[in-house]
């Protein structure tokens, strides 16, 4: 069975490490085996751990690029009715 690295794990959810590490933190991401190597101590992920980890993570993502999106398509609905009205007053 194949382990991987916090970085890898990461990498394959499309997550920053220092992110997956807060998720685990905070209670979001169940930690998976850790493991002590040269006086630190490392998570090692398995396929299984990493599929998990993805099906709980897809809401919390979305949310971010959504809210993101939201407010980037608010701002341009917004300059673009300024941009109507000063051309209505050119008129």
């Amino acid at each position: 069975m194949a382990e991987f690295s916090t970085r890898e794990a990461a990498k394959k959810l499309g997550l920053s490490p220092s992110g997956l590490s807060k998720h685990i933190r905070l209670g979001k991401i169940p930690a998976p085996k850790m493991a002590k190597t040269e006086g630190f101590i490392v998570h090692l992920w398995t396929e299984a751990d990493i599929e998990r980890a993805s099906k709980l993570l897809p809401k919390i993502k979305n949310g971010r690029k959504t809210r993101y999106k939201k407010k980037q398509s608010a701002l341009s609905n917004q300059q673009s009715v300024k941009t109507k009205s000063k051309t209505k007053r050119k008129k």
